[in-house]
């Protein structure tokens, strides 16, 4: 389906709203000028718009399948694969001793969701690697490294992160994969795991399998587990892969979207695996691989948000249908009022969710860069909400876009509904939304609420000076960040956390809705109040930022009412 890298979106956020020319003035990125990241967007741009946009439909219609133990992916998909490889976009930010780009993590972010826009299925794979680069970057031995990084990071080889069990969701802990020492220095892994995304490839010289199992002397929960690297082949020291593992995949999941993509159930038998990180310490390097996933599957939302959208605008601005209100319209539904809604909306809450993940990736960048406690606060602060509003985004506006279609969204081959039924389980993976919120109003507000306040001056100082030039929007924002100000302080006196959780969801909401208007007010003032953008700002902070306050009540209700009614009156 055609697609179109919001390459103006990009260069506007960087100069204007997130702050990258802080990240570019680091020793550490110092590399990172503005000539150069101009052309790389550009470039990934091109491929995004010719590879792998042409691929979406066929992921979709013609799926993954195990054949003879083997799995043969989508029609089209290698090549894209070798494209995304070969044009660097799985390295734009590992480290350059081992062949990567060393840029931003702000760039990385972009470049992800432009290729979730386009084609989110295969996606998905460089997305894996990325997050495994980074793990084995900062918890692997020296050999490790040596052996894996190169080959992970030209493409050659592809990583997977293998922590579910069928009776360990959520709860890992429970995990009963098991891990035996050889005596030589690998281990013996047994144990099945289910959801694994790109489990295997018919297009990559070897599956790179990082693997949670407990050691016998492992303690109960997640204290007690390590991590494991199980490739699919054995490499000699030359990064040759030779024998093959015991490991195989035992089926494919039959899944609701994202079918160019297999996810499978994994068997290993004794396969051999070597420890990454110290013994009983994988919760804490697997983590550095989930907390980029998390910011990865964000964008992921974003970019299904930016595809269904343009899918949606170009067919509305098509669609003839009754009588236009507008005179001086198109003559197509993108004229009637509620279509307009639809396609407003859309568009200001991708703007708003992207701006919240590149900030989010620019305190990663300058926690990196600088080492400060501030900056790791802040990053640690904005991931949980970084990951649940952008998938949020990712299936509100998906099923916007079905809406605007009508009928016709209804049917597969205008594939309006594809964008919702991939965006769909991105709430869920990575830890689900639910548990992004939990881990907001716990966790991160441990602080005495200290994270979240300094990121509310920001805002209040920011509004504050913005009441000159646009009192109409700077006044709404200010007063809204006031709200969510009281908000924090009564979630941080709240002892028991199940009263906490009870509201952690509108919460994250809420403190999203007021992010929102922050950005959208930024983009105004850079734009000098009057453009689409300062259009954009106004329609977001007089329509959707409200919302907050609706969901502020319910985050502060506390949970009795929630177990009012007893299960027996739940089935009734």
């Amino acid at each position: 389906m055609p697609y179109r890298a919001p390459l103006e979106d990009y260069q506007f956020l960087f100069d204007h709203v997130v702050g990258l020319k802080q990240v570019s003035e680091t020793e550490t990125f110092s590399e990172a000028s503005p000539d150069l990241i101009t052309a790389v967007l550009s470039e990934a741009g091109k491929m995004c718009e010719n590879v792998l946009a042409p691929l979406q439909r066929n992921g979709d219609l013609h799926p993954a399948h195990l054949e003879n133990g083997i799995v043969r992916t989508s029609p089209g998909f290698a090549d894209g694969y070798k494209a995304i490889a070969e044009g660097g976009w799985i390295s734009i930010s590992a480290c350059p001793e081992s062949g990567g780009m060393g840029l931003p993590l702000a760039i990385t972010t972009a470049v992800n969701e432009m290729m979730s826009g386009a084609c989110l299925s295969l996606q998905l794979n460089p997305l894996m690697s990325q997050g495994q680069i980074e793990a084995l970057e900062k918890h692997a031995s020296n050999e490790i490294k040596a052996l894996y990084l190169p080959k992970l990071i030209s493409g050659e080889w592809c990583g997977t992160m293998n922590l579910t069990e069928a009776q360990a969701g959520s709860d890992v802990g429970a995990l009963q994969t098991k891990a035996v020492d050889n005596g030589d220095g690998t281990y013996a892994i047994t144990g099945q795991k289910i959801f694994i995304s790109w489990a295997d490839n018919d297009f990559t010289e070897n599956v790179c399998h990082l693997v949670l199992a407990r050691l016998p002397d492992g303690g109960p929960g997640t204290k007690g587990i390590s991590l494991f690297m199980v490739p699919k082949f054995i490499p000699d020291e030359n990064g040759v892969p030779g024998t093959a593992n015991s490991l195989n995949v035992v089926s494919l999941e039959h899944k609701m979207g994202l079918h160019g993509s297999p996810t499978a159930v994994m068997q290993y038998d004794g396969a051999t695996g070597w420890l990454v990180g110290e013994p009983h310490g994988g919760m804490r390097a697997m983590f550095t691989m989930m907390n980029n996933a998390r910011l990865g599957v964000g964008g992921q939302g974003i970019g299904a948000a930016e595809g269904a959208y343009q899918h949606a605008l170009s067919y509305a601005l098509e669609r003839k249908q009754g009588k236009t209100p507008v005179e001086s319209g198109t003559g197509t539904i993108a004229d009637h009022a509620d279509v307009r809604r639809m396609l407003t909306t859309m568009k200001a809450e991708v703007f708003a969710a992207r701006a919240i993940a590149l900030s989010c990736a620019v305190a990663i960048d300058m926690e990196h860069a600088t080492g400060s406690g501030d900056w790791a606060a802040r990053a640690a602060f904005l991931t949980p909400i970084a990951k649940a509003y952008g998938t949020n985004i990712g299936m509100s506006v998906s099923e916007m876009g079905v809406q605007v279609h009508g009928g016709m969204g209804f049917i597969e081959e205008t594939g309006a509904a594809q964008y919702y039924r991939d965006a769909r389980v991105t709430a869920i993976y990575e830890g689900t939304n639910g548990i992004q919120a939990m881990d907001l109003v716990a966790r991160k507000l441990m602080d005495d609420g200290e994270a979240a306040n300094a990121l509310l001056d920001e805002i209040e100082d920011f509004a504050e000076a913005a009441r000159a030039r646009l009192p109409e929007l700077a006044e709404p924002v200010w007063e809204a960040c006031e709200t969510l100000r009281e908000a924090v302080d009564q979630m941080v006196t709240q002892s028991e956390l199940n009263q906490r959780f009870a509201g952690a969801v509108p919460f994250l909401q809420a403190f999203a809705r007021v992010l929102g208007g922050y950005v959208h007010l930024q983009a105004a003032i850079a734009e000098g109040g009057e453009g689409p953008r300062s259009k954009l700002a106004k329609f977001f902070i007089t329509r959707l930022l409200p919302e907050h306050a609706g969901l502020l009540i319910h985050a502060l209700a506390g949970a009795d009412d929630l177990y009012a009614l007893s299960t027996d009156e739940l089935a009734m």
